[in-house]
């Protein structure tokens, strides 16, 4: 791996692992979802994506199998009145059979006489076999009415027009087969029309393989609708429904008028061998239904003759052209996917540091997720949308706010530790030094008060200084340098130059120790150190300040001072060796200088650059501090412990 330069770190990914603490509030979004969908909270949003998914796909060729014949207002105009009469009704039934369509369906309620011609009305539908007309026999039973189909028909040549309505009021279901209220099992006019046009295919209606309950027409089972298929949750699925794939396009069938049959103004080919249904299209006659599945001049509905058109067509091109029906997956598999896309939510927003890559990927994934939703569809295969994006938004951006929130409550309070322990150096390494050599040279002399008051002054000189030091340290501008005796050493400076100012000033200090040297060895040559931080920096000067204090402070009667800073082999080194009798320190010494601050803070240090420290106080009645840490070769993770470390 490539070096990283001086205070640089990967520039968005958090190296951190993850806690269960941290993990809680993410699950516990996800949990909340994955219930939300449970309780059908997702159902109506999830609806709008499956009709604008729908909506958005390419358009299909008009499905030429199929005619509409519509009675529009125009007709109704010209005609005179409404309903039409049974003897124009007949003629229009007549005139079309004459094209030899393959089948005619009645899309118009005929439960009672229109006279004229009701007579010549039932005479024409005993003469047309493929005639299939409507009944309702479901859902206006539930609250005591029926519409009966027209006289003289035999049940092959009828079949119910009942819907089955989401909440919303919109169809998103065809439903092919169910009881009446009399307990007879009745077919639905698609399904009959349908049936009638593939028997001459010889493919007839069976029931289903994989699922004895479902309906089959040759190898193609139409997929029964269960009570929580896709965002349904609890849904009536009563009878034998599937879900409607709507044809795509803005005319997905020839439509013409009855003013047009009477005028010819049509091709009479287009009615050879086709299904042709005869239904209202008028807008003065409400016969709509609520659609925002299809493109649509009249605002999100279309006639209820081209719902049934929609519905027979779907049957008919999946058994003839392989087109696929509307599918889901199992519901746990459906809950694998929201819990698996909010995980990864969660995962990005704690892993990601910079808000502005974690809203990008974010966003990525999301418009990838709809790009897969939509692909979904032109497959045929409804994949939950709604709740995924919410939980991996929720996960990835809004708690997002709150790690953002979090790290940077633990940065201000890590901070505000580092200023701690910057003050409390700042207050060893000077005002306590100060005072410990007074405290350790009244036992062996009296003071004179010119002398107790000069180094009073310098004490209170040096407490008052803190807070300047600590103040300049902590700013933004004054990060870069390291302050020692009123002077600010530049920290950016190469860093052998730096420890000699350190050193320099350090041994002008008023210590006891420092009085008796009389030799000083002194090594200092340029260090390899492009990996260090100026906080790492920092930290060395102090380490370095630290361990000449203890040298004026502890030592005693040291003659000899040996400095080495500088690089050995692979390893940067700096050492600091005196000849103070170390033999002859008091346990209680020996007690303070292995365990004392500097010595916690030297051992950190080392860790944090991968190397070592150890201090020996009885070899050849010498004393040696000693930091090691590899050169040039600072890899990832110990950066990663170095930012750990600190806080």
């Amino acid at each position: 791996m490539r070096n990283i330069k001086s205070g640089h770190k990967l520039p968005f990914i958090q190296p951190k692992q993850l806690r269960l603490g941290e993990l809680l509030p993410g699950a516990t979004v996800v949990a909340a979802v994955v219930l939300a969908r449970l309780l059908g909270i997702f159902q109506g949003l999830e609806w709008m994506a499956l009709d604008y998914g729908l909506r958005l796909r390419p358009a299909e060729e008009p499905d030429n199998r199929i005619v509409i014949v519509g009675l529009d207002d125009a007709d109704i105009q010209n005609l005179g009145t409404y309903p039409i009469p049974d003897d124009k009704l007949a003629a229009l039934l007549h005139q079309i059979n004459s094209y030899q369509p393959r089948a005619i369906g009645l899309d118009i309620f005929r439960d009672f006489p229109v006279e004229p011609g009701h007579q010549q009305f039932v005479k024409t539908l005993a003469e047309i076999p493929n005639v299939i007309a409507i009944e309702k026999a479901l859902s206006i039973a539930q609250a005591g009415f029926t519409i009966k189909p027209p006289l003289s028909l035999s049940d092959n040549q009828i079949g119910f027009a009942d819907v089955v309505l989401d909440p919303d009021g919109a169809l998103r279901r065809s439903l092919l087969g169910a009881h009446n209220p009399e307990n007879d099992y009745r077919f639905s006019f698609t399904l009959k029309l349908s049936e009638v046009y593939l028997e001459k295919q010889k493919i007839s209606l069976e029931n289903g393989i994989q699922d004895p309950e479902a309906m089959r027409f040759d190898l193609t089972e139409l997929t029964r609708f269960r009570p929580n298929t896709g965002a349904y949750v609890r849904a009536d699925a009563g009878g034998n429904q599937i879900v409607l794939n709507y044809r795509s396009g803005p005319k997905p069938f020839r439509t013409v008028s009855i003013t047009d049959i009477h005028t010819r103004k049509f091709d009479p080919q287009w009615f050879r061998d086709r299904i042709v249904l005869i239904g209202i299209t008028a807008e003065s006659q409400g016969d709509f239904i609520n659609t925002a599945a299809i493109d649509s001049a009249t605002s999100n509905r279309i006639p209820g003759v081209e719902a049934q058109a929609h519905a027979i067509s779907q049957i008919i091109s999946a058994v003839l052209n392989n087109r696929p029906l509307l599918t889901t997956w199992p519901d746990i598999f459906e809950y694998i996917w929201i819990v698996g896309w909010g995980l990864l939510g969660l995962l990005i927003g704690r892993l990601i540091k910079s808000p502005g890559i974690n809203v990008l990927i974010i966003l990525m994934l999301g418009s990838g997720l709809i790009a897969f939703s939509y692909v979904g569809l032109l497959v045929g295969v409804w994949i939950t949308l709604v709740p995924t994006l919410v939980a991996l938004g929720l996960n990835g951006l809004v708690l997002y706010g709150f790690s953002v929130y979090d790290r940077s409550l633990k940065e201000r309070i890590a901070d505000q530790q580092q200023v701690i322990e910057r003050t409390f150096d700042t207050i060893h390494n000077g005002p306590l030094q100060t005072l410990a050599s007074m405290l350790r040279q009244t036992k062996d002399r009296e003071w004179s008060t010119t002398e107790l008051q000069k180094r009073l002054n310098q004490l209170n000189k040096e407490l008052r200084d803190i807070y300047e030091t600590v103040r300049q340290e902590t700013l933004e501008q004054g990060r870069q340098y390291f302050t020692i005796c009123d002077r600010n050493l530049n920290l950016q400076a190469p860093l052998h130059e730096v420890l000699y100012e350190v050193y320099n000033h350090t041994l002008q200090r008023d210590l006891p120790g420092f009085e008796e040297l009389q030799l000083k060895l002194v090594d200092f040559a340029p260090l390899e150190c492009p990996h260090l931080s100026l906080e790492n920096k920092r930290d060395l000067c102090r380490f370095f300040e630290e361990a000449l204090c203890n040298v004026g402070k502890h030592a005693l009667a040291p003659t000899r001072l040996s400095i080495t800073c500088k690089q050995q082999g692979d390893h940067n080194i700096i050492r600091v060796v005196d000849n103070g009798n170390a033999a002859d320190m008091t346990s209680e010494k020996i007690s303070y200088l292995t365990e004392n601050r500097g010595t916690q803070q030297a051992q950190r240090l080392s860790k944090q650059l991968g190397g070592q420290f150890h201090r020996d106080l009885a070899i050849m009645n010498q004393t040696c501090c000693e930091l090691t840490w590899p050169v040039g070769k600072a890899h990832f993770w110990q950066l990663w412990f170095a930012s750990k470390a600190k806080h």
